[in-house]
């Protein structure tokens, strides 16, 4: 089982988190997880995160949707409810374009919402593990998870020496999202 005891580092600055997250990594500890208060630039590629693949399913779905889009209109206006407009064609594609591009849009939004959702293991009801309020506001937290007593001392040295602020050891409090 997995222990519930993290030890934290907030920095004030995201240099010196990005610093600290190399010199932290150089020295062999494993981070749990990094909480910003806004998106920091090259963070990804510091902690090794491997590019979502979220865009594949956006276009994935949104082609989808074009195509029945397309193809129950042609249905429509073909087979199920042939109107002569005029002495137009009933397969007249340019009419057809609006619809079929907004569907396709549906489409990937709504995926791209539940496979966020999903895959961040985020939404209703979800745990929400709470490590310091600030990173809300104007903190840059690093989590480490601590598996042993006798790893305390050292982590919080690590943490110290790659310029954290504030270290400190936490049991967070998991609460449930009110949504």
């Amino acid at each position: 089982m997995k222990s519930n005891k993290f030890i934290t580092g907030v920095y004030w600055d995201d240099k010196d988190l990005l610093t600290g997250i190399k010199e932290i990594q150089d020295k062999g500890i494993s981070i749990f997880d990094v909480r910003t208060p806004f998106p920091v630039h090259g963070l990804d590629d510091v902690l090794k995160i491997k590019r979502s693949r979220l865009p594949r399913l956006g276009f994935i779905a949104g082609a989808l949707g074009g195509v029945l889009a397309f193809y129950f209109q042609m249905w429509v206006f073909t087979q199920s409810w042939p109107i002569n407009f005029g002495g137009k064609p009933y397969l007249s594609v340019p009419s057809f374009i609006p619809v079929t591009f907004e569907l396709a849009v549906l489409f990937a939004a709504i995926s791209l919402v539940f496979g966020f959702l999903i895959r961040s293991g985020i939404g209703p009801g979800a745990p929400v593990i709470i490590f310091d309020e600030r990173t809300t506001d104007d903190a840059f937290l690093v989590a480490i998870q601590v598996n042993d007593e006798s790893e305390v001392s050292n982590i919080t040295e690590v943490l110290s020496s790659a310029g954290a602020e504030e270290v400190k050891q936490v049991e967070p409090s998991k609460t449930e999202q009110d949504v």
